[in-house]
């Protein structure tokens, strides 16, 4: 079985973040990159079919030279090979449309995406890239086991979990559960030496078109201040519930 990651290079969630140009265009100054968490439970799940059934695992991400650090943070992890593909990943669409054409020459039987990635939240390539394969696909992804060319699936949907049974080709959009957070794997030593010896080909992008383009970015309102009433004193903060927050 040959299995292809789709990585995101996203910010950390613990980056400060910051918009230059009139809010048009992100600030990458000071910000720490990281794997798409969701990319990462799906590497993760990657590396068991690798080490139980033998499959290869490559990994995949759309990006310019910066992503490099993070590719190879999961060669690290323990995939085979890498692939760059020479471009900002500006648009859903755009990214799909790479993502499908790497799929294609290599010929992988499955494809393990993010369900969405931490930084844009579109949720949108997973799916429109199973379309442009044409293979099956099962979004928000939370347990998958391969037996052969047949596949079983676990995915949440709305007040439960519902189990699929399909066949590979196969595109999931993965998310915490397929594997769970204590099962991630951090990289050692020699993982790290070792990846330093494994090839991170790059590819240059096909056309596409932008079906999408950011118009300005926003921050969220800043929280408000907070007020702190002593704990002995309960007449105080029934009166600014009551006055104040108007919430009883």
């Amino acid at each position: 079985m040959k299995i292809l990651v789709c990585i995101s290079n996203v910010p950390d969630t613990t980056s400060k973040i910051n918009f230059t140009d009139g809010d048009t265009q992100f600030d990458k100054n000071g910000v720490q990159y990281v794997i798409n968490p969701n990319d990462e439970f799906g590497l993760t799940r990657a590396m068991w079919f690798k080490e139980k059934q033998g499959a290869t695992v490559h990994v995949v991400s759309v990006g310019e030279a910066d992503a490099e650090p993070t590719l190879r943070k999961a060669l690290a992890i323990g995939a085979d090979e890498a692939i760059r593909v020479n471009a900002h990943p500006s648009d859903g669409f755009f990214v799909a449309r790479q993502l499908a054409e790497v799929v294609q020459k290599g010929e992988y039987s499955l494809v393990i995406a993010g369900r969405e990635s931490i930084d844009y939240n579109g949720g949108m390539v997973p799916g429109m890239l199973a379309h442009l394969l044409g293979m099956n696909f099962v979004n928000t992804c939370i347990s998958l086991e391969i037996d052969g060319n047949n596949a079983t699936a676990e995915r949440e949907i709305d007040g439960g979990k519902e189990t699929l049974s399909t066949s590979l080709p196969l595109v999931i959009g993965g998310q915490k559960g397929l594997v769970e957070e204590s099962d991630l794997r951090i990289p050692n030593m020699r993982g790290i030496m070792m990846a330093r010896k494994k090839a991170l080909h790059l590819v240059e992008p096909v056309e596409a078109p932008q079906r999408t383009q950011d118009q300005k970015f926003e921050k969220p309102a800043p929280k408000g201040a907070v007020k702190l009433v002593d704990a002995n004193n309960l007449d105080q903060l029934i009166d600014l519930l009551h006055n104040e927050a108007k919430v009883i």
